[in-house]
């Protein structure tokens, strides 16, 4: 479980594919204080480390991974938003993140509003129903409150702590991003069905 608070921007330094993808990333991370077999949230996707060296650490991305996250563009350089798992008795300050990344959203556009940046998303139509004014989301493992929806788009203002601290101040109209739903807006609407 995570939190949705960025605490590393790590860069991809190497990829490698055979069967799943192996990825190295360049991390800021003490890697001597992380387990082999530990989760690393790796732009909002929740991977096992396999491998790890002094500033770096490896992932695998499945087959499943790469189909239904951003994972699948990246190359050697690109910016990854990074969260070790949460620990008990930890401070909870964002939403309760599980990693598993639902879909992909898109940047509509973006434009500065004070000090703050506000962004517009489109997701895709299943995924629309989980997107509430007010509520969370977590877009690239970053916890967001969405400002307010509009079918399948939705806005959000990312202030410029954010924008510093993670690969938000990078990205902009065009870019796809990782999206993880509110993990209770799940919940509710599978008790919702009707049997």
């Amino acid at each position: 479980m995570f939190t949705g608070i960025i605490t590393d921007v790590g860069e991809v330094r190497s990829i490698e594919k055979h069967g799943d993808m192996n990825i190295e990333i360049n991390t800021g991370y003490n890697t001597a204080e992380i387990e082999l077999g530990a989760s690393i949230a790796c732009s909002g996707a929740c991977l096992t480390v396999v491998a790890k060296g002094d500033g770096w650490f490896a992932i695998e991305a499945s087959a499943e991974t790469l189909e239904r996250t951003t994972i699948c563009d990246w190359t050697v350089g690109t910016r990854v938003n990074t969260e070790r798992a949460m620990k008990l008795g930890e401070e909870l300050g964002g939403h309760i993140v599980s990693g598993h990344v639902d879909g992909i959203a898109k940047i509509l556009s973006t434009k500065i509003e004070g000090d703050s940046k506000r962004f517009e998303f489109e997701v895709p139509e299943d995924l629309k129903c989980f997107i509430a004014e007010k509520g969370s989301v977590a877009l690239e493992g970053v916890s967001l409150t969405v400002n307010e929806v509009s079918g399948n788009q939705f806005g959000v203002n990312i202030i410029n702590h954010t924008q510093r601290f993670t690969t938000f101040g990078e990205k902009s109209a065009g870019d796809r991003v990782n999206l993880e739903i509110d993990m209770l807006a799940r919940y509710v609407s599978r008790l919702m069905e009707k049997e």
